[in-house]
């Protein structure tokens, strides 16, 4: 099957009646979560997983990339009008569309952050379907100790570029990864950090650690900060008129920071969030009136707006095609994928042809969907930021609750989903980021899997992993990835 073929058949599986309606529902719940100041959309995704049980994976997979790049595209809502970001990607919007709807420029403000996005995410679905076929003919050729590099790579990249100290987010990617050690040994049959406890022999459920790390350390942080009024006030955002004037000021942006956005979100590390600061802060060393940048710039809002949702198709190629998440939110993708039978990389667009172009095809639609919502709605929209928090805390519990025990129907995922809880509160109170964590657990299996695989065939040589060209060079980009950093620091502390 070519990529015309493909993608006919991908937006057959996007615009059939099911197909549309999970994309709509994906869209609408990633726009609300993306609004909702504390909640993002690994939490999202996370606890939508179990109410995927039993669907076909195809319109379970639209519906869940449409909660990831809505969440992206709806941040913006929040970051403009209460200067509270939905999400870290949205935090530089933030920049110049708050002090636009400070004077009273709220309307043309969200309407220029829709567009922006609509662009961003628009070129990137097109790059990602001229690209993501290519990357996977490639990867077919990756053997096992190429793999246990490329996964080493991409553990070290996220380790070195996540938010905060470096050493913080390696101590996490390393705890994650003795997680899931815990149960079995598949090949010699020993226990690993069982403790003599029946229900850990088969190991920890993936779901069980994202609900606990995300979901419940989100809720434990929403029950502190109850209190805070901030976010029920009213809010008036407007005309949504854009001027030409706006228009030719917002091309030069859009078209830039699309292409890096989406080079950037391929990166593995790097996601939104640094898309959105980069491109930022490329358009402020390009633009004439720098100076203008912080005050309601309209390029200093267009930039990151494009440049995060760029990011989000970029995000899909290691995913779809080397099965390598590129981001936090991603790599609870990834697991998504796992948890409903389907392994993504460089077989998926044969095996399943259906899910890999109805992804491709579903995001096109799906932005249309943003474009629409984000548009005519938004004086609507605006008003799920009044929910209350009770109601929110509450659903939140119940959906993970629910979701843990249906797994096994065993009351002791409902503990590991409480001391997991308990974890991922400490953890964001001590900084340490928990997406190196998820990220580690999920790719752990894989990595000593192919770490095996390639011993028996050198039998026992290490230089199996330096012999090979490919191999070596994503060795030496994950060292480098690994160092780097520790450099950069101490030079700034030099300084």
């Amino acid at each position: 099957m070519d990529a015309l073929q493909g993608i006919v058949s991908g937006f057959s599986v996007a615009l059939s009646l099911e197909g549309l309606f999970f994309v709509f529902i994906g869209v609408l719940v990633g726009t609300f979560i993306g609004m909702l100041p504390g909640l993002g959309p690994i939490s999202a995704i996370a606890i939508m997983i179990p109410l995927t049980y039993g669907m076909d994976p195809a319109p379970a997979l639209v519906m869940m990339a449409g909660v990831y790049y809505g969440a992206v595209f709806g941040g913006s809502t929040s970051s403009i009008l209460l200067n509270a970001p939905g999400i870290s990607g949205t935090v530089a919007t933030a920049f110049d569309g708050y002090p636009m709807a400070q004077q009273g420029k709220a309307g043309k403000a969200l309407a220029i952050a829709a567009i922006s996005s609509f662009t961003g995410g628009t070129v990137s679905v097109i790059l990602l379907m001229l690209f993501a076929p290519a990357l996977s003919s490639v990867a077919v050729s990756f053997g096992p100790p190429a793999y246990f590099a490329l996964m080493l790579m991409g553990l070290t990249l996220i380790s070195s570029l996540s938010e905060g100290s470096t050493l913080k987010a390696l101590i996490s990617a390393t705890v994650g990864f003795m997680v899931v050690t815990i149960g079995i040994d598949p090949q010699t049959g020993t226990q690993r950090f069982t403790f003599g406890t029946p229900s850990l022999l088969e190991g920890l459920d993936f779901l069980v650690i994202a609900l606990g790390l995300f979901a419940l350390a989100e809720v434990c942080t929403l029950v502190l900060n109850r209190k805070d009024s901030a976010i029920s006030k009213d809010q008036n955002i407007g005309s949504l008129k854009i001027s030409k004037e706006d228009f030719k000021e917002m091309r030069g942006p859009m078209g830039r920071q699309s292409l890096l956005g989406f080079i950037l979100g391929v990166l593995p590390g790097a996601g939104a969030t640094i898309a959105s600061f980069i491109g930022y802060i490329a358009e402020k060393r390009f633009s004439k009136n720098p100076e203008e940048f912080g005050k309601g710039s309209v390029k200093g809002l267009a930039a990151p707006e494009t440049a995060n949702n760029a990011a989000t198709g970029g995000a899909f190629v290691p995913l779809l095609s080397l099965g390598i998440p590129g981001s936090g939110t991603t790599a609870v993708m990834l697991g998504a994928f796992m948890v409903l039978g389907i392994q993504p990389g460089p077989l998926l667009m044969t095996d399943h042809p259906d899910i890999f172009w109805g992804i491709i095809a579903s995001m096109y639609i799906g932005n249309i969907f943003l474009l629409i919502l984000n548009l005519p709605l938004i004086p609507y929209i605006a008003r799920i930021l009044r929910i209350p928090r009770p109601l929110l805390i509450s659903l939140v519990i119940v959906f993970s609750l629910i979701g843990v025990y249906s797994i096994s129907f065993n009351p002791f995922d409902l503990y590991m989903l409480l001391l997991f809880g308990i974890l991922g509160f400490f953890m964001k109170i001590y900084s340490f980021p928990a997406p190196p964590f998820i990220l580690a657990f999920i790719l752990g299996g894989m990595m000593e899997q192919s770490f095996r695989q390639s011993l028996t065939i050198s039998n026992g040589s290490l230089m199996i992993f330096v012999n090979s060209p490919l191999p070596l060079s994503l060795l030496i980009i994950a060292l480098l990835s690994f160092i780097i950093p520790f450099f950069q620091k101490k030079r700034r502390s030099n300084a």
